[in-house]
């Protein structure tokens, strides 16, 4: 009898070994997370078995209290059978262990997440994010290289529209005569003379609209790209065709440095003074600042209202003695003609009569509130009066009647 029992308590040790060994082949994970196979078939293996992979800890997907978690250099096996970390397979610095890959699946060291925002040592992250230059896949770069969602990056990124950030809407202005006198490098600013460095057959037509880029940017920077044209009339350009004002400027809407409407459509440029123009800057046009101009530099009022246009009414040449040889010229004599210029902002009270004829001093259409076509200045020669003294003299100066030789400038595009 005492053999019996003898060979019947080794039978059952071998039975309880037995048991409890293929009690761990079902219990899921082994302790490094590499993948043991649950009871229901479901792996945590090289696929980074997901939490419909794997079954979950009632079905006895999850490890056991001894064997659930990777070693401190490995990932880590989830509750729920086979799922990794909470963003698959992470280790808490980034998402790989000690060998360059997660056992449960998570990101080699070439492409798995980081703690630092989701790139890896060679910028790849999980959703085809940005290299280490910076960009991403979606519209920005994270500061450190990949972003998992496209954030903005430190030094500005770009935009999901793969271009420059767009710009204020900014359209219109008065050239100012603080701008005329930087970029002429004179007190009396640059007469009928525009050509700004161009040369050639319709170099003045050009040399003003090269200013009045020049003008917006140092206003917004940036600006240049929104292609800035003189609102000037020639009888020639380069290819020996007249231009008109109204036909150089696109199409509208236009706006003011302050996002202020000057007018929406050609329609309402062609009026005494633009309609539906905002009721702030419809008797006082705005410069390149955005502040009206007739006190540019807030500390009174100055008579700078004479803008060169060599247009008439209807925003056409006026003349041909009216563009001082398509603004090429600053002598002062008459065989240079006599610019046509408009009022920036309305001359109180007439003063046609004798010199007036149409409205307008010199004769002609327009009139004293005209912003295209006004009056005929007394000459191409620079010279400036900021000071109220009457109509233009005889000195044969382009801001005689009260100006500095300025003018309008518009873009193509808000």
């Amino acid at each position: 009898m005492r053999r019996a029992c003898l060979v019947f308590a080794a039978f059952g040790l071998v039975a309880m070994t037995m048991v409890a060994c293929g009690e761990s082949a079902t219990t899921g994970a082994n302790s490094g997370g590499s993948g043991g196979k649950s009871s229901t078939g479901g792996s945590v293996g090289n696929t980074g078995g997901s939490a419909t992979g794997g079954t979950s800890a009632s079905t006895g997907g999850a490890s056991s209290p001894t064997g659930g978690s990777a070693p401190a250099t490995g990932g880590k096996v989830s509750q729920t059978g086979g799922t990794t970390a909470s963003t698959g397979g992470n280790a808490a610095t980034g998402g790989s262990d000690a060998t360059g890959g997660a056992r449960t699946g998570g990101a080699n060291a070439t492409g798995g997440s980081s703690a630092t925002g989701g790139s890896s040592a060679t910028g790849g992250n999980r959703t085809g994010g940005a290299a280490s230059t910076g960009g991403s896949t979606t519209g920005g770069a994270a500061s450190t290289g990949g972003a998992r969602t496209g954030g903005t990056a430190a030094t500005g990124g770009t935009t999901g529209g793969g271009g420059s950030t767009s710009l204020a809407k900014f359209s219109f202005f008065v050239i100012s005569y603080k701008a005329i006198k930087a970029l002429s490098g004179s007190a009396n600013g640059f007469g009928g003379d525009l050509r700004y460095g161009e040369t050639g057959a319709g170099a003045g037509l050009r040399g003003a609209d090269k200013i009045c880029a020049a003008v917006a940017e140092r206003s917004m920077p940036g600006a240049t790209a929104k292609q800035w044209r003189a609102f000037l009339s020639v009888t020639a350009d380069e290819n020996g065709k007249q231009v008109n004002a109204i036909d150089r400027v696109g199409n509208g809407p236009w706006y003011d440095r302050m996002g202020r409407v000057f007018a929406n459509t050609k329609a309402d440029l062609l009026n005494e003074r633009p309609a539906n123009i905002a009721a702030a800057i419809k008797d006082d046009f705005p410069n390149e600042d955005g502040v009206t101009n007739h006190n540019p530099d807030l500390t009174g009022e100055v008579d700078n209202h004479d803008m060169i246009t060599g247009s008439n009414v209807k925003g056409e040449l006026y003349s041909a003695t009216a563009t001082c040889k398509d603004w090429t010229t600053a002598e002062g004599t008459t065989a240079n003609g006599t610019p046509r210029v408009g009022h920036s902002w309305p001359r109180g009270g007439a003063m046609g009569g004798g010199m007036g004829g149409g409205g307008g001093v010199g004769g002609g259409d327009g009139s004293m509130a005209h912003w295209i076509s006004a009056l005929d200045e007394a000459g191409c020669a620079a010279g400036v009066n900021l000071i109220e003294t009457g109509p233009p003299g005889r000195d044969g100066k382009i801001g005689s009647g009260g100006g500095y030789g300025g003018w309008y400038c518009f873009a193509l595009t808000p």
